[in-house]
């Protein structure tokens, strides 16, 4: 199975990752999604999280194509 995890702003830059297809087995975590694309890098605890462009906390049940995207937390006026 697999997915396609993007990174946006700042944390593309930081983490130089824009799009990687990550292959899993059932019952992977998102933390353990990123570990794994960071190399074990530490996850921001501001971290925006987003599964198939709906906004998540993470703890969803992910299948077979999803998309995860991580973003900065954002602010606007």
């Amino acid at each position: 199975m697999s997915i396609k995890v993007k990174f946006f702003a700042n944390l593309r830059d930081q983490y130089g990752l824009t799009e990687e297809v990550v292959d899993f087995n059932e019952g992977i975590s998102i933390s353990e999604i990123w570990d794994k694309v960071t190399n074990r890098q530490k996850m921001p605890e501001s971290i925006m999280i987003a599964i198939n462009m709906e906004y998540s906390s993470g703890d969803v049940q992910l299948k077979d194509n999803d998309e995860i995207a991580f973003f900065p937390p954002v602010s606007g006026g």
